[in-house]
C-alpha cells in the first residue's frame, strides 16, 4: 500500500484557562481538501476507491441540531471547564457502580459533566441541541451518514456501558434526554453512503460506502500492531497516549478502557492532557525556533537538571485532576532555554512512566514496546523515553497512524480484506532505541522527585485554579 498525504492544520481555540475547542467546519473543509489532494497526488481514479472511513479525537463533544448541523464549536477531550459539574456528578453517583458499568470513573473526559455545563452556561445552545456526537462521527455524518456515534465514543464518554448500552444513571443525574446520544455503531459497520453534495466537494463518487472507523489513539495502536496481550504503545501526539492490548476488559479508575477494533479484544489506556501540545507551546514561547534545533540544544544539557510538571491543561489519566497547573522548578541563572526544553520532554516521559506503574499494579503485562506519531521522529525524545521507562522502544517507521487503521477497517467492513490483522502487512519497524545505562538511574531518582513535586504543588495549583475561575 502506498501512503499518500493530504495534511491540513486545525486550529485549537482556548479562549479562557482550561478551555479547548475546535471548529467542525474547519474539520470538514480539511477533509474535502485533503481527499482531493490525496486523489491528485496518488493519481488513483476516484472510481477505484472502495470505501471511506474516519478517525479523530475522542470524546470530543459536538452539539448538533436535528439536521446534524453544529450549534457551537466542539469541546475537545482535554477541555477542563466543567470542574464543578464533575464534582457534583461524582457526589450524585455511586463511583464504584460507574466504574464497573462504563469502564471509567467520572473525570475531565466524561461527557455528562460537559453536557451539564452546557445546560447551565449556554442554555440557548442546549435548547438547539438534538444530539451530542463525536468528531469523526460528525465528519461521517457531514459526508452523508445518519446521526450516530462510534462504540468507543459511547464508552469513553461515560454515557454508555462497556457493552454499548445507555448508562441510565448518568442520563438521570445530568438531566439528559434519552435520545441525546444517537445510534451506537461498531467499527467496520456501514453507516451510510457518500451524498451527492459531499461527492461534489471531495471528488469521490456518490454512493461510496461510509464505514464507521474509530478513535485516533485506538486506530493508531491497531495500525501499529498492538493486537496481542503484552504489546503496548507510546503515542506521541498532541496529547500523550499509552495503550496496552488485553484479552479482557481491564477496569481501573486511573485509566480509560477502549474496545479494540478487533471484536473480543480490549485496550486499557491512559491519556495525558498535554504532550506534543506542550512542546508546541514551548516552541511558540521560544519564538518559533525549529524543533530540530531545540532538540540539538537540549541534547547538550544534562538529564533532569530542572523538573517540569506538564499539567498545563490540568491532567487526565492517571490523576484526573483538571485543576492541576504546570510548573518549572529548580531553575537558576545558569540554566537556559535548552534546559527548559529538555525538562518538557522529560516531564512527558515521566507521565508515561507513571502510567506503566499503574499498569504493573493491576497486572497488565508490558512486553513489546512500540512508539509512534509525530514525536517519534525526534531522536532525543525517543532516547529520553527509553531511558525514563527503562525499556527498549521499537519505532514504527513512516507510520501513518490512525488513518491506516481506518483504511483497513474500511476494507474489512466492505469485504475487500478478510483479516482484521491485515495491518501487519503495512508496518515497518525501525531500529530499536535502547536505554542508556548512564541515564537510567539518574532518571529513576528524578522521577521520584517529580512525583514528590507533584504532590507538594497540588494544593497550590488548586488555589490558583479556583482564583482563575473566580
Amino acid at each position: 500500500m502506498t501512503q499518500q498525504k493530504g495534511t491540513r492544520d486545525a486550529q485549537l481555540y482556548s479562549d479562557a484557562p482550561g478551555q479547548a475547542e475546535a471548529d467542525p467546519t474547519q474539520w470538514l473543509d480539511n477533509v474535502h481538501d485533503g481527499i482531493r489532494a490525496v486523489l491528485a497526488d496518488s493519481g488513483v481514479a476516484p472510481e477505484r476507491i472502495g470505501a471511506l472511513s474516519t478517525t479523530g479525537m475522542v470524546p470530543a463533544v459536538l452539539p448538533v441540531d436535528s439536521d446534524g448541523a453544529p450549534v457551537r464549536r466542539a469541546l475537545l477531550q482535554n477541555d477542563a471547564r466543567a470542574t464543578a459539574e464533575i464534582t457534583e456528578l461524582k457526589g450524585a453517583l455511586d463511583n464504584d457502580m460507574v466504574l464497573r458499568a462504563t469502564g471509567s470513573a467520572v473525570t475531565q473526559q466524561s461527557v455528562g459533566p460537559t453536557a451539564l455545563w452546557l445546560q447551565r452556561h449556554e442554555p440557548e445552545v442546549w435548547r438547539a441541541t438534538t444530539h451530542l456526537v463525536g468528531s469523526y462521527d460528525w465528519v461521517l455524518m457531514a459526508l452523508g451518514a445518519p446521526a450516530h456515534v462510534e462504540l468507543n465514543w459511547a464508552i469513553e464518554s461515560g454515557l454508555g456501558t462497556v457493552d454499548g448500552q445507555r448508562f441510565e444513571p448518568m442520563y438521570s443525574a445530568a438531566g439528559l434526554a434519552p435520545t441525546l446520544v444517537p445510534t451506537v455503531l461498531s467499527p467496520g459497520t456501514q453507516a451510510g453512503e457518500l451524498s451527492a453534495a459531499a461527492a461534489a466537494d471531495t471528488g469521490l463518487p456518490a454512493g461510496l460506502p461510509l464505514i464507521v472507523g474509530g478513535a485516533d489513539h485506538v486506530l493508531s495502536a491497531y495500525a501499529a500492531g498492538i493486537n496481542t496481550e503484552g504489546d503496548w504503545l507510546v503515542k506521541l501526539g498532541g496529547a500523550g497516549d499509552i495503550l496496552a492490548a488485553a484479552d479482557h476488559p481491564v477496569i481501573d479508575a486511573r485509566l480509560y478502557l477502549d474496545a479494540h477494533p478487533v471484536p473480543g479484544r480490549w485496550l486499557p489506556n491512559g491519556c495525558m492532557a498535554t504532550s506534543g501540545s506542550l512542546i508546541r507551546w514551548f516552541q511558540t514561547l521560544s519564538g518559533g525556533v525549529d524543533l530540530v534545533a531545540l532538540d540539538d540544544e537540549a541534547d547538550t544539557r544534562q538529564p533532569a537538571e530542572i523538573l517540569c510538571l506538564p499539567y498545563f491543561l490540568g491532567e487526565k489519566s492517571p490523576l484526573h485532576d483538571p485543576d492541576l497547573r504546570g510548573a518549572f522548578v529548580g531553575l537558576d541563572l545558569a540554566h537556559n532555554r535548552a534546559d527548559m526544553y529538555r525538562s518538557v520532554l522529560e516531564a512527558i516521559a515521566f507521565g508515561f512512566k507513571h502510567h506503566t506503574e499503574v499498569f504493573a499494579s493491576i497486572g497488565v503485562p508490558l512486553h513489546r514496546a512500540l512508539v509512534t506519531n509525530g514525536g517519534s521522529r525526534s531522536v532525543l525524545w525517543k532516547q529520553i523515553l527509553a531511558d525514563v521507562l527503562g525499556t527498549t522502544l521499537s519505532p514504527i517507521v513512516g507510520h501513518p497512524g490512525a488513518s491506516l487503521g481506518a483504511a483497513v477497517i474500511a476494507a474489512v467492513g466492505t469485504g475487500l480484506l478478510e483479516d482484521w490483522d491485515s495491518t501487519q502487512a503495512f508496518q515497518t519497524v525501525g531500529e530499536p532505541v535502547v536505554p542508556n545505562p548512564r541515564h537510567v538511574d539518574r532518571y529513576a531518582e528524578a522521577y521520584a522527585q517529580w512525583r514528590e513535586l507533584g504532590d507538594v504543588l497540588t494544593p497550590v495549583s488548586h488555589r490558583l485554579a479556583r482564583k482563575a475561575r473566580s
